[in-house]
């Protein structure tokens, strides 16, 4: 398994928490940066490559590794676009999704229970997502709705009329065989040639599901904590609950 994290955001949303300005994947809650505890998670479990997408601060990131030691073997992709949309980003690692391994996709921004990630990684479902049916609504989640057992949409904002039996929060991490990992490198060249830079990469992979839904399935993770640190009160909400929660199953976490 090759995992790949994107990182190359800025985080400017965060300045409150952030004074210092670093990237948002090297905010700490309970002394340790939220990278620090995504490369741990993956080493426990026993993924070995990782493929980092970097930009914004790429040097504090490198530097911030280098330092660690419990994580997988990193190679460094550095995105020089990182402020338009995540769709360049996962394009930055397209070498990875076109290796002929399966791979894991996650964003850096999240702080979660490692069964989370464990539940990815041991889904007998070779092109994986995650649903997490315990979210507050609204227009910032990126949903996923399902009817009959099948996901029918992946998006922001649901279209009207949408026919759907259950809908969670998706949870940023994704897992791909080798032949739909390829073909989510090749949308996401698709979008970059067609000047659409600025598209999150949740477009790239939404274009790629709904064109083959058979070939995907999601594991509901509802009830194990985690947060995207995307707003300030994200950040206190990350500390004051969910680290705590996470701690009552791992209390060195």
């Amino acid at each position: 398994m090759h995992a790949i994290i994107l990182a190359a955001g800025r985080g400017s949303r965060l300045a409150v928490h952030n004074p210092e300005g670093r990237p948002k994947c090297l905010m700490e809650f309970g002394g340790r940066s939220l990278l620090d505890r995504h490369l741990d998670i993956l080493s426990q479990l026993g993924v070995r490559k990782l493929d980092l997408v970097i930009g914004y601060e790429a040097d504090q990131i490198i530097d911030h590794v280098g330092k660690l030691f419990s994580r997988p073997d990193v190679s460094f992709q550095y995105n020089p676009r990182y402020e338009q949309g995540s769709v360049l980003s996962l394009l930055a690692a397209s070498e990875a999704l076109t290796s002929g391994e399966p791979v894991v996709v996650m964003d850096a921004d999240v702080l979660y229970h490692p069964g989370i990630l464990q539940a990815l990684l041991d889904s007998d479902s070779e092109n994986c997502y995650l649903l997490d049916r315990d979210f507050e609504a609204g227009d910032e989640p990126v949903k996923i709705a399902v009817s009959d057992g099948t996901m029918v949409e992946f998006r922001k904002k649901l279209p009207d009329g949408l026919s759907y039996d259950m809908i969670g929060e998706s949870v940023g991490f994704f897992r791909f065989g080798p032949k739909c990992a390829a073909l989510i490198a090749a949308e996401c060249a698709l979008y970059q040639s067609a000047g659409l830079g600025d598209a999150p990469h949740e477009e790239a992979l939404r274009n790629v599901l709904l064109r083959r839904p058979d070939d995907f399935d999601f594991e509901d993770i509802s009830g194990m904590p985690w947060i995207e640190i995307d707003f300030p009160e994200d950040v206190i909400r990350a500390a004051e609950e969910v680290l705590p929660a996470i701690r009552t199953d791992f209390p060195d976490f």
